[in-house]
């Protein structure tokens, strides 16, 4: 049995979501491994006490990394989470743009991009430095009408894009390029779309660009040697990464 009083109490830990999963899918995986499941019985819960779990950002279908998960308690700290700092690894490709703005979409354009170099790529990145203003994509989880953007696109309904929002972006460089491919390290703050990035630094450089790989490296103070692997999903692993949420005030923001 479930000490109740850890439940109740929670906190924070994170997990490295893997690539092809929903958050919402890692929530659901979570959720038997910590309150309990017979396989023969089907759902068969450890404690009756009511805990909420969630997570602290979405994060892709198609990216992988930090995921930081709240229990009991910790949830109310999510939307800190949220806010926060979040650190980005990002591989872009030149020449093609797609719907949802990375490589599980429709390509829906194409164009030139053998005259770009590194040096155009790291000579844009200037302006999208600092405070900035960005349209986020019609493919997410921002809602129109209580019902994601994502999810009516999907549907076949006409969604127009969200106006541009500001956002903060606090380091960005470009680390390597092999034409068609660019790698950007991004550290911004919430709200922030790599996608959209990418996208509009394609843009700038006279071609177009679609997200090939993504991976949230840190977010908030969790990083990825502090983060859970699939294979350390366990009740004992969770509850000994669970960590309380007062003591990171000053390290979420």
């Amino acid at each position: 049995m479930v000490p109740m009083q850890l439940l109740r109490q929670g906190g924070l830990f994170a997990v490295i979501k893997p690539k092809g999963v929903t958050s919402a899918n890692v929530v659901d995986q979570l959720k038997p491994i910590i309150f309990g499941s017979d396989n023969r019985a089907g759902w068969r819960p450890r404690t009756k006490v009511r805990v909420k779990i969630g997570h602290g950002g979405t994060l892709d279908k198609n990216a992988s990394g930090i995921l930081v998960i709240g229990l009991g308690q910790g949830t109310k700290s999510l939307k800190q989470m949220l806010q926060g700092k979040k650190k980005y690894s990002v591989i872009g490709c030149l020449g093609s743009g797609t719907d949802t703005m990375d490589a599980g979409g429709k390509v829906t354009e194409a164009a030139p991009y053998d005259h770009i170099k590194q040096e155009d790529i790291e000579k844009v990145l200037q302006q999208f430095r600092g405070s900035i203003l960005q349209v986020p994509p019609v493919y997410s989880a921002l809602k129109v009408g209580g019902k994601r953007m994502s999810d009516l696109v999907m549907e076949g309904r006409d969604v127009e894009p969200k106006p541009a929002r500001p956002v903060m972006v606090y380091h960005l460089f470009c680390t390597a390029f092999d034409s068609p491919y660019f790698h950007l390290d991004v550290t911004c703050g919430g709200g922030f779309y790599v996608r959209s990035l990418v996208s509009d630094v394609g843009k700038a450089v006279g071609s177009c660009a679609h997200v090939k790989e993504l991976c949230r490296t840190q977010q908030g103070p969790f990083t990825l040697n502090q983060a859970l692997k699939e294979c350390d999903w366990t009740f004992d692993n969770i509850t000994k990464a669970l960590i309380d949420p007062r003591k990171l005030v000053e390290e979420i923001r």
